[in-house]
């Protein structure tokens, strides 16, 4: 196997250098993670907010994969490892004071990306007071699953907490 190369981060020494700077220096969390929002690059559609701890950012920059920390099993998250659904990055950038990632990435033919089969982790919306009906509290927004999460994950269990 090829060793990748190295990825390091620089020191936070001054809020310009942060700010204005070339030296990638993220600031993860108490928890040692940094937020990261995932969008399609071809369409613009967010697919996801995920978490990265540091070999998480690392491991994406070296491999060109998404590499995400499961908040809910407490492990690296490869993207796509299991189901087949590999967050492919197509271009990276961190916001202005480096603590939060966000990946355009290129998805499967399939055209999904979330767990429970949809194109996005964001399948449904939340109605503002003008249109709020009577027990509809969520609105579906995509209206089919693009693959049966009890096909494509069997055996395996659900990482959505109660």
């Amino acid at each position: 196997m090829t060793e990748l190369p190295a990825v390091t981060f620089g020191e936070r020494r001054s809020v310009e250098e942060v700010e204005e700077g070339t030296v990638l220096a993220p600031r993860f969390d108490e928890r040692g993670l940094i937020a990261c929002v995932t969008t399609d690059h071809a369409s613009g559609d967010v697919l996801m907010l995920g978490y990265m701890n540091q070999q998480a950012l690392q491991l994406t920059i070296q491999t060109g994969e998404a590499h995400y920390w499961s908040r809910t099993r407490q492990a690296l998250w490869h993207k796509g490892a299991h189901s087949g659904l590999i967050h492919h990055v197509r271009e990276m950038r961190i916001d202005d004071d480096q603590d939060t990632i966000w990946l355009q990435v290129s998805i499967p033919l399939s055209g999904a990306s979330c767990h429970v089969g949809y194109h996005s982790c964001f399948y449904r919306r939340i109605p503002l007071a003008d249109e709020r009906r009577q027990g509809e509290a969520l609105i579906y927004t995509e209206k089919t699953r693009r693959f049966d999460p009890q096909d494509v994950y069997a055996g395996l269990p659900n990482p959505t907490l109660l």
